[in-house]
C-alpha cells in the first residue's frame, strides 16, 4: 500500500462502525468476525480493504491515478493491496501462528 493510503485507511476505521473503538480489544472484536478470540489474514484483509473499496468508484479493481488521495500516485491493483496487506499481517503476527492476537494487533508491524 501506498504509505500515503495507510494514514487514510488508519483515519477512516471508525468511520465503518457504529460508535467509535476506543481500545483494542474492542478494535479485534469488530474485526474478528467468527468470534474466535483472533484475527485471521481474510479477516484482516476484509477489514483492511474497506477504503479501497470506497476509493474505487468505477468497481474495476485498480485505484487509479484521479481515484488516489490528491489524484497522486502510481495506480494500485486490488491484489497488489491485498499482498500488501499480507505483508504487513505477517509482520505483525510476533508468534507466527498465522493469526493476530490483541496484543499483535496493538503493536506496530515490526
Amino acid at each position: 500500500m501506498p504509505r500515503f493510503l495507510l494514514p487514510l485507511v488508519l483515519a477512516c476505521l471508525p468511520l465503518t462502525a457504529s460508535a467509535q473503538v476506543t481500545a483494542t480489544g474492542e478494535y479485534l472484536a469488530r474485526i474478528d468476525t467468527d468470534r474466535d478470540g483472533r484475527v485471521s489474514l481474510a479477516e484482516y484483509q476484509a477489514w483492511m480493504s474497506y477504503a479501497f473499496e470506497g476509493m474505487d468508484r468505477n468497481r474495476d479493481g485498480v485505484l487509479s491515478v484521479d481515484e488516489l488521495p490528491g489524484g497522486r500516485g502510481k495506480p494500485i491493483t486490488r491484489e497488489a493491496h491485498l499482498a500488501q496487506l499480507a505483508d504487513r499481517f505477517k509482520r505483525q503476527d510476533a508468534n507466527g501462528d498465522g493469526f493476530l492476537s490483541e496484543k499483535e494487533l496493538a503493536a506496530p508491524p515490526r
